[in-house]
């Protein structure tokens, strides 16, 4: 059935049309040109893409409330701020209209260039006491940003700045969770920007420090070289001092930990040269205090720890801080204080929690499963072990498939099960396992009081509507955005905008985190056949 062959499809675009006719002018070009944004838009971003011909910017704050008044746009809360977005059949009916009158092209560059500059900003202010903020906008944007790359790399001549946008993302790809997503468009603007200049660089730094922390090994030593070598050849000694810290990462999760502790050194001797100072900066500090702990040098490890945490308080910087909290309860353990140990455990899950940092939160709660099995509690062990898993699974391999890392996990998972017996250790798992993100957090910080959760509280109410159940179960099912619209008879937009819509209703960044709520959710509905 072609789009808009049905009469209900008739009667809406009626409707539609007539809601389009009410607009004076200047809605009318404010409705077509904020159909570029994929989610909500503030009113700067309004300014910045939608003012101009037929819209003077000083009239902006007007038409925006003229469309609210008409149901056009509706306004949502952000904290002290509004922001606004479009329905999704309005938003489509928008881009027909901005189609044809010709100024896509300029709409949807000025829209890149809005997130390119918010991007910019957020990656010099990262390293200070906005982080928590940052990622909360950042996320907010996630629709937005998406619809950027994807310009970007679509539209010829853009793919430089598609690449600069992907690699100053790194803060909220590796910081925030979202390993595979920005692992898809590192890939993918890397495969067509093959220049080799300082933006593909720092891409490959980037892209090979998240397919690090995925377990990547060898696409990452590819990556980190071919960056090391364009750094030497054309003597740019920021991305060397980067490479070469990469690198040392990736020679500790391989369990190469003398050379990784001795490339720290050195990539911590450059950035000092350099001058550089921030969250990147602070982790090789950090990294060089867990290689520290795996040689046994406790001592070092924790002065180390004490620069690094000392640092982040001086600057206001929490995220790589919680990083650092977590190699003290490394320490900690190493020296059999169990309640230190704990103690920075739970320190590190709380601020890593705030960051959506799902590689901090299941370290976090691996380090604290461990600090329960040395203190012989013996079921939290087990369920905090369960819980680990599926979050190591939106991660990448579990403990980076390191002998180093896996070593304690795999001590307190035999003495758990000898303690417990097979059947009891099995279940206790299986319970952990089934909790989601929130409720694994919870247990772990010892927050979810005497009952905590069980596999029936997974029954509770689904936020979706029954056709975005139907879209998650296809997701579930491994659909693309065209097969869920073939499936269901609806434009492959509209497909998009469910999709966008289920992401943000369920506070997820990726369709793998959708899948796994839905196979977690039986009243999920089925499609139709």
């Amino acid at each position: 059935v072609k789009r808009g062959g049905e009469p209900r499809h008739q009667t809406l675009r009626a409707a539609v049309e007539w809601s389009f006719a009410l607009c004076s002018p200047a809605e009318r070009h404010l409705w077509a040109r904020a159909s570029v944004f994929a989610g909500g838009f503030d009113v700067a971003a309004a300014e910045r893409v939608c003012a101009g011909d037929g819209l003077p910017a000083a009239e902006l704050r007007h038409r925006i409330a003229g469309l609210v008044e008409k149901s056009v746009l509706l306004r949502e809360a952000d904290g002290d701020r509004q922001r606004f977005r479009l329905l999704e059949p309005l938003r489509q009916f928008g881009r027909d209209k901005l189609t044809a009158s010709g100024e896509t092209a300029p709409v949807l560059r000025r829209m890149r260039d809005h997130y390119l500059d918010v991007a910019e900003r957020s990656e010099r202010a990262w390293f200070g006491p906005g982080q928590a903020d940052i990622f909360r906008r950042t996320r907010l944007e996630h629709a937005n940003l998406r619809a950027a790359l994807d310009y970007s790399l679509t539209e010829p001549g853009e793919l430089g700045t598609g690449l600069r946008l992907a690699s100053t993302l790194w803060f909220y790809w590796a910081g925030c969770g979202v390993f595979g997503e920005g692992r898809h468009w590192l890939d993918r603007a890397l495969a067509l920007a093959a220049e080799p200049d300082a933006e593909r660089a720092k891409a490959l730094c980037v892209n090979g420090y998240v397919a690090t922390l995925q377990g990547d090994n060898a696409a990452a030593v590819a990556m980190l070289e071919e960056c090391r070598a364009y750094a030497t050849r054309t003597g740019d000694e920021v991305a060397l001092a980067y490479a070469t810290h990469r690198l040392g990462c990736n020679l500790l999760v391989g369990d190469d930990v003398g050379d990784a502790k001795t490339l720290f050194e050195e990539a911590q001797a450059r950035y000092r040269q350099l001058g550089e100072l921030n969250s990147n900066v602070m982790l090789a500090g950090i990294e060089l205090a867990i290689a520290s702990v795996f040689l046994g040098d406790l001592d070092r490890a924790g002065r180390l720890c004490e620069e690094a945490c000392a640092t982040g308080a001086a600057h206001g910087e929490q995220w790589a801080h919680a990083y650092a909290v977590y190699a003290q309860a490394l320490v900690a353990l190493g020296r059999g204080d169990l309640d230190r140990a704990a103690e920075h455990g739970r320190d590190c899950l709380r601020v890593k929690s705030t960051f959506h940092d799902l590689l901090g939160i299941v370290l976090a709660i691996e380090a604290l499963a461990w600090t329960e099995a040395a203190r012989e509690q013996w079921e939290p062990a087990a369920v905090m072990l369960g819980s680990a898993q599926p979050i190591w699974q939106a991660v990448g391999f579990p403990m980076f498939g390191s002998r180093y890392f896996g070593a304690p996990h795999g001590e307190c998972e035999t003495r758990t099960r000898r303690a417990l017996g097979d059947g009891p250790f099995e279940a206790a798992v299986r319970r952990g396992r089934e909790f989601g993100l929130p409720e694994a957090i919870a247990y772990a910080l010892g927050d979810s009081g005497p009952s905590r959760p069980q596999a029936t509280d997974r029954a509770r109410p689904t936020p979706l509507t029954e056709r975005e159940g139907e879209v998650a179960f296809l997701i579930a099912d491994g659909r693309s955005n065209q097969e869920i619209a073939d499936r269901l008879v609806i434009s492959r937009r509209t497909a998009e905008g469910h999709v966008n819509r289920i992401l943000r209703k369920l506070g997820f960044d990726s369709r793998a985190q959708v899948a796994a709520w839905a196979a977690r959710n039986p009243q999920v509905p089925t499609p139709q056949s």
